[in-house]
């Protein structure tokens, strides 16, 4: 297949064709992850944009200030030696932040999703069940 292939070809190729056209589209190998469904339709998508002289000025402009932005974190910095305080059944739960990650009950946890897990035997994003996020328990 060459990069002069008419979109409605698409449907017609196994993935090996579609590796080898996003290959000589993009100059780099295909993501392995990506399904052959979503192939045709990001290709498809190229080759149109391509073939009409790409996106707009004003969204590629609106595309790079976004990409320059920083994200805003979910939730406060939690900074080494800080502590969160969590009741969950009757019993308050103290969680000491550290250089790490964090600690309870003694031991050491990379994330508070871990410690919310042992806490309530159940998965809960950690954020969430310790109120950092604005929305779930207070």
């Amino acid at each position: 297949m060459t990069m002069t292939s008419d979109i409605a070809d698409l449907a017609a190729m196994g993935r090996l064709d579609l590796v080898t056209l996003w290959q000589q589209l993009f100059d780099q190998p295909a993501p392995a992850m990506l399904s052959q469904p979503f192939l045709r339709r990001f290709i498809a998508f190229e080759m149109q944009s391509r073939r009409h002289g790409g996106l707009p000025r004003q969204i590629k402009a609106t595309l790079e200030k976004v990409s320059e932005k920083k994200p805003r974190s979910t939730w406060p910095a939690l900074k080494p030696g800080g502590r969160l305080l969590r009741e969950w059944n009757g019993v308050t739960h103290v969680v000491d932040v550290t250089e790490d990650g964090f600690t309870w009950n003694g031991q050491s946890f990379r994330s508070l999703s871990a410690i919310a897990q042992e806490i309530t035997g159940a998965h809960w994003s950690g954020p969430r069940f310790f109120g950092l996020t604005g929305k779930g328990p207070k």
